[in-house]
């Protein structure tokens, strides 16, 4: 999230705690071509604009993230809550599924004068972690079968966030120290299988924070350059929370089937619509209240679409190929001014620019392994190619800003009714009373974000021209249970 604080016509402002990435002229000329070829091909128009306080933490289940993140038109588990909804209606029964990111890495600095700052993820990991747990539910497996072809669920995501610390006595330590955004994102969904061939998704986003993830709070500190009645040098905080509700719509559609009646081509799409955020907080010094304080946040529209091929899919095995294309139109993200409890605003341009990403996947799957009755092996591999949506002007070093190369890969493993687990348990008996599982799934997944190398100049506060290089590094694990 983004807030500032500054003096007008100060040298020296506090920046906004803003994430985004930055990028050369030739590249981002690629990237569009490469965009709008993309989207051509998927047959899907994808231009509203959108804000986004911070870039989206994509990985929102650890299969998908295997496969960078190309999964709206596969969407074939409990984390097409968030991919695309209308994918639930290929669930059966009840699913469980629970994971976490562990994010960690750093970004390195270089000024104009060759002073030098390295800035990390308040650690070797980011704390808390970004994190998804999802509830589903086919009404007619599970006894109801009024409402036809009905499949419910619910989910808790990370969509949003950011965790960078600076030193405090670093090159732009009037700019940023450090700053969170623990935002939480509640989706109770719905979908509806109409055809055999075509499946409706809707549901809520519920933005809020919680004390139970972080501080429950927007958060940002920095070294205040002196003003409005602070002693230059103070430590000053900006904090603020609100909850808001934004809501989202998809399809599922297949195209082409085998014979024996299994997707081997689908086209998905996700429409994910804007939530303002009207925060109220307040601005400390050194832990000391200076003022109430407000800002409003308007988090983005984004358009997906989706198609994924099965180049082969048989009882023993499948192999997918699929392309997604992201479209946000950060270019309406013009301002965030923030408003103090004494009437005064403070004024912060921002005018970022639209983007899209790229994101391509493959996975691998054995269906019957000899040596491994009962259990199903899935090898996967992706890459994502995301554009920056900040200049120069209002680049913020709070958050890595560069375009970026995603690259990783990842395991699956499924031990279906019959087989056993760690040669303990048998996975379709796992459970109290009368609620037994019927198979349980580990993924595992890694990804490398090599950041291009960015070089800032023109800045409105001067202190952060330089050249930034980041990479970061992130590891998942979700547990599935299906019922």
């Amino acid at each position: 999230m983004s807030w500032i604080v500054e003096r007008k016509n100060a040298p020296n402002p506090v920046q906004p705690i803003i994430n985004t990435k930055g990028s050369r002229p030739r590249a981002r000329d690629i990237h569009v071509t490469a965009c709008v070829i993309a989207g051509m091909c998927l047959g899907v128009l994808l231009s509203q604009p959108a804000w986004g306080q911070v870039p989206r933490i994509q990985g929102q289940g650890t299969a998908a993230s295997g496969m960078g993140n190309a999964f709206a038109a596969q969407a074939d588990d409990p984390s097409a809550v968030h991919y695309n909804p209308a994918g639930l209606t290929q669930l059966r029964g009840m699913e469980i599924m629970a994971g976490l990111l562990l994010s960690g890495g750093t970004t390195h600095f270089t000024g104009p004068t060759g002073l030098t700052a390295t800035g990390d993820r308040n650690g070797s990991l980011a704390w808390p972690p970004p994190a998804h747990l999802y509830l589903t539910a086919n009404l007619k497996d599970v006894g109801i079968a009024s409402l036809g072809a009905l499949t419910a669920g619910i989910g808790l995501t990370s969509p949003f966030g950011s965790l960078t610390r600076w030193p405090a006595d670093g090159p732009f330590r009037t700019a940023t120290i450090f700053n969170t955004l623990p935002l939480l994102d509640i989706k109770p969904t719905l979908a509806y299988q109409l055809t055999k061939n075509l499946s409706l998704g809707l549901g809520a986003d519920i933005y809020t924070f919680s004390g139970l993830v972080g501080e429950g709070q927007v958060e940002r500190q920095s070294i205040w350059p002196g003003g409005l009645g602070i002693p230059p040098g103070s430590r000053v905080e900006l904090f603020g929370s609100d909850t808001a509700a934004g809501f989202n719509a998809s399809l599922l559609y297949t195209a082409l089937r085998n014979v024996d009646g299994k997707a081997i081509a689908n086209i998905g799409f996700v429409y994910r619509s804007q939530a303002t955020m009207h925060l109220t907080g307040a601005l400390l010094a050194n832990g000391a209240k200076v003022s109430d304080a407000k800002a409003t946040l308007v988090l983005p529209q984004i358009f997906t679409g989706a198609i994924a091929i099965w180049p082969q899919r048989t009882i023993e095995r499948e192999w997918k190929l699929e392309l997604d294309v992201d479209y946000v139109g950060w270019k309406s993200f013009r301002n965030l001014d923030v408003q103090l409890a004494n009437g005064a605003t403070i004024p912060q341009p921002l005018n970022w620019r639209n983007t899209c990403a790229v994101m391509v996947g493959t996975e691998y799957k054995w269906l019957a392994i000899d040596s491994l009755p009962a259990w199903e092996v899935a090898l996967r591999a992706g890459y994502t190619n995301q554009q920056t949506q900040m200049p120069d002007a209002s680049f913020d070093p709070g958050i890595p800003s560069a375009d970026v190369h995603i690259v990783g890969g990842g395991i699956g493993f499924l031990c279906n009714e019959g087989g056993m687990l760690l040669g303990l348990l048998r996975c379709g008996n796992v459970g109290v009373g009368t609620v037994k599982t019927k198979a349980i799934g580990l993924d595992l997944s890694y990804q490398a974000s090599l950041y291009e190398g960015r070089t800032i100049t023109g800045n409105r506060n001067p202190t952060v021209d330089g050249t930034y290089k980041t990479t970061l590094q992130t590891g998942g694990v979700s547990v599935r249970m299906l019922f």
